[in-house]
């Protein structure tokens, strides 16, 4: 049984997809980033980067356990585990990790950059709004692009790629997306969210987020308490 320390957001829900899809027994353990749960010292053992996702699976590759954070090692991580999801031929699974790489790298901090001046930082900057929205419809048009060609984000299998990439998408509006500007990208969103393991994936400590209104709250994600040394 895996243990996953988490939250409902794009980052937490690509674990849980994964886990769901690959049908591992796992258990969600709540870390509320906005009550400042990721600062703990027990879960900055498993994840010194106090950022969430982090999984602990009892039975590691060697027959130990093993505990990682970063999504997108965790997705690696659980593809080799089960040898799904991350074609087995080289090209393929470089293409694959391209895709996965851009996501890391663009799609989600510079989703979460808009998210940010779009939505929540306490001043309404125009330069930053406008930077972070024109960069969140690169990344839209890159992905429409490239589906254009491509049934699923690195070829022609459903992998780690696209897992990755959905959760990140799904709060268009806030990244001031028209989806009518981008009809290859939404058939494609259209048919990841119509998966049941991806249902499951998202609800998966969905009822414990709650909007994101109160100072506190506000001080732990974007405050102080994020940067101090720990």
């Amino acid at each position: 049984m895996i243990d996953v320390y988490s939250w409902a957001t794009p980052n937490g829900h690509k674990v849980h997809i994964m886990l769901a899809e690959c049908g591992l027994p796992y258990r969600a353990h709540p870390v509320n980033i906005g009550a400042g749960d990721q600062f703990k010292p027990e879960f900055l053992a498993i994840s010194p980067n106090n950022k969430i996702p982090a999984i602990v699976d009892p039975d590691g590759p060697d027959g130990e356990p093993i505990s990682l954070f970063e999504s997108g090692a965790i997705l690696l991580y659980l593809a080799g585990k089960t040898g799904r999801f991350l074609p087995s031929t080289v090209r393929g699974r470089y293409e694959t990790l391209e895709w996965l790489m851009f996501q890391m790298g663009g799609v989600g901090p510079m989703l979460g950059q808009a998210h940010h001046f779009r939505i929540y930082a306490p001043e309404k900057l125009p330069y930053a709004i406008d930077r972070y929205t024109n960069e969140a419809k690169r990344l839209y048009g890159v992905m429409d692009k490239r589906l254009a060609k491509s049934k699923y984000i690195a070829g022609n299998e459903y992998t780690i790629a696209d897992i990755a990439i959905f959760p990140w998408l799904r709060s268009w509006k806030n990244q001031g997306i028209d989806w009518a500007d981008y009809p290859h990208l939404k058939g494609w969103f259209d048919e990841i969210a119509a998966r049941p393991a991806v249902q499951r994936g998202v609800e998966v400590l969905a009822d414990l987020r709650k909007p994101l209104v109160d100072s506190q709250a506000r001080d732990v994600l974007f405050g102080k308490q994020q940067y101090e040394r720990r």
